[in-house]
């Protein structure tokens, strides 16, 4: 692997020994319903975005979400305001997530096959424990778990995949993801990123932002065998 401008690089010359997860649009099938509890709070605020610009923000930390779509200035006034108005519309649509085909399976084969394996999501803490709970999974299933409470900046920023590499106590990694902004933040780790299309991204935008491997679900992975 030779990418650049990494805060924290892994060490190339190792073995990949970890495989690091995103979870929304990876393991759980959230990415529209996050764009949906976007929309409502951006309404909530005579906010109107279109649904388009939403949706391909989602995976991008909300820290940096809100400038992305409507620039600095309503980041300044309204940035917090919007994120805890999101948290409330997300918790509304919560009930309606599921996991993602073959998602469980996949991380179980993963820890079977000795692989460390940790999440890495630049979701809040409190909506990756839900994940897990949609996945009947829970934290001891993981090396480590990270969220965006762990980081001061998160996704395409590197600094969440290397805090989750660090914690579970990896040398080198691997970043199984659904967004451009997950392969951007693997290429600034030097790592390599297996993208899903499960998070609405085209083949050809995951291949063309660097991904080493496109799929339809983490389900065809286990389908597969994959290994890093």
């Amino acid at each position: 692997m030779d990418g650049s401008d990494s805060a924290s690089p892994t060490d190339t010359t190792s073995p990949v020994d970890t495989v690091l997860l995103d979870v929304d649009g990876t393991l759980i099938d959230s990415t529209y319903l996050h764009a949906l509890a976007w929309i409502r709070a951006f309404a909530a605020h005579d906010l109107r975005p279109a649904w388009w610009r939403v949706h391909r923000t989602v995976g991008m930390g909300g820290d940096l979400l809100v400038g992305e779509l409507c620039g600095p200035d309503v980041e300044d006034r309204l940035g917090d305001a919007l994120r805890a108005e999101w948290a409330d519309r997300y918790r509304e649509v919560l009930p309606e997530v599921r996991p993602l085909p073959g998602a469980r399976r996949f991380v179980e084969d993963l820890n079977g096959a000795g692989l460390t394996v940790a999440l890495a999501s630049s979701g809040a803490a409190e909506f990756t424990d839900a994940a897990l709970d949609i996945l009947r999974m829970n934290r001891d299933d993981f090396a480590a778990v990270t969220s965006s409470e762990d980081v001061d900046v998160s996704k395409p920023e590197p600094d969440i995949l290397a805090t989750a590499l660090d914690r579970a106590g990896g040398t080198r990694a691997v970043l199984v993801g659904d967004t451009v902004w997950d392969i951007e933040s693997a290429r600034r780790l030097d790592a390599e990123c297996v993208a899903v299309r499960s998070g609405g991204f085209a083949e050809a935008e995951l291949s063309g932002a660097g991904a080493v491997l496109v799929v339809e679900t983490v389900g065809d992975l286990a389908d597969r065998g994959w290994r890093p």
